[in-house]
Formats: C-alpha cells, structure tokens, sequence
C-alpha cells in the first residue's frame, strides 16, 4: 500500500488494480481493512480505529482513494463528494482516437443491477439519470491514446459507459466491448488527482497519483502544453 497524501483527519492512498476498497462477496481483504493495519501500527492505536469510506473505484480501477480518520472528517467530506466540491481527474487509456480532442459528453445511463453495467441513451428512458463528463485527448503511444476526465455526476461505470459510447473504449475493458483483457485483469483507468479544501483546516489539497507500473502506462508520450 502506498499512502500518498496524510494528516489527522484525512488519508489518500493509491490502490492497485484488483484490490477492493469494501469488503464484498469474495471474501477478500479490502483496502480500508490495509488502512485501518497501517494507521493502528504507524501510531500503536489501542483498540479498534476509526476509518470512514468516502468513495470507492471500481476493483479493476487503479488510482486515488481518500479515506477520513475522523467522524468529523467524514461528515464533512460526505458533503463535500455530494456536492461536487472535490474534483476528480482520471486518465483513461482508449483503443480509438476521439473525433473530436476534447469535449463535453452527456448521455442517460441505466444501471442493470444483474449485469453489474450501466447503458447509455442520448435520450431520457425510464429508470436513466442524467451523465455527465468532460474529456480532453492529453498524449498517446504507438498504439493507444490517453484521455483526460472530468467527471461533472457520479454515475455508475460513467467514465467506462460513456467513454464506450463514443467509440473510444478503455484498454482491456471487456465489459464495455474490448477485445482483449489486460493480462492483469485490470483496465486502464487512473483515478488520477483529487483537488479540495481541507475539511478541517480549510486549505486547498492537490494530490495526484503515481502511473500504474506497467510498460503500457510508461510508454504515453504527453503532448506538450
């Protein structure tokens, strides 16, 4: 585990592909359980340690995630996610050049809960909520290119069902239509910057993730600003 970003009341860690942030159905060890070790031995807590969930990111999601250490923290930041006040950045590796460099994409998702998949409709239908993001295309490879997103809901799969729906699917995102999985079972989507305000000390935070460590990610040029 890797903690990027940490105080009193809150801590960022970044999370591998596969980990969990919630424990689940399979049993695994989830990464708050990893957090909640690290913080007890770190400061030889006694008894149990408080660590709050904030957000979660898909299993094959690699990137940033925030938990708070305190109810206080908890509170706050649970306000601040449903407001929109913490902005998310993620990089998205895409099979498909995007028509256009950047943009604005908004569809209505349903969610089928049996699936565990959202789909996407350029119209209302029943049971859809509006999504909404904004993407810009930032550096390629021989192959592939990476594009930068800006979620402005927070839907579920948003980024892989629309990114999909326009034609640019994530890199080994089976579920969305690509052809191949990664050979680790992951897909190339970063969660990679959160920038807020302190929920306690009310000073702005910027935190950005480190690359995945894999050729793929390494092998992106960024294009020059």
């Amino acid at each position: 585990m890797q903690v990027v970003y940490e105080d009193n009341h809150v801590i960022i860690v970044y999370k591998e592909s596969g980990e969990i942030v919630q424990g689940d159905k399979t049993g695994d060890i989830p990464l708050a359980e990893t957090v909640k070790a690290y913080i007890k031995e770190k400061y030889a807590k006694p008894g149990m340690v408080f660590l709050g969930i904030v957000h979660r990111l898909d299993r094959p999601v690699s990137g940033l995630v925030m938990f708070a250490r305190t109810t206080k923290a908890l509170r706050r930041l649970n306000d601040m996610f449903r407001n929109g006040d913490i902005h998310k950045t993620y990089w998205a590796v895409v099979q498909e050049k995007p028509e256009e460099p950047e943009g604005l994409l908004e569809h209505w998702l349903v969610r089928n809960e049996k699936q565990n998949k959202s789909y996407a409709y350029y119209h209302e239908v029943p049971g859809s909520k509006l999504a909404a993001l904004k993407y810009r295309l930032i550096g390629q490879s021989d192959r592939y290119y990476l594009l930068e997103v800006n979620l402005l809901t927070g839907r579920h799969h948003q980024i892989r069902c629309q990114l999909a729906a326009m034609d640019c699917i994530i890199k080994g995102d089976l579920k969305y239509g690509a052809k191949r999985s990664n050979p680790d079972g992951s897909i190339s989507l970063l969660a990679r910057r959160l920038e807020f305000v302190h929920p306690v000390k009310k000073e702005p935070i910027v935190v950005e993730s480190p690359l995945p460590n894999d050729p793929l990610w390494q092998g992106i040029k960024l294009y020059q600003p």
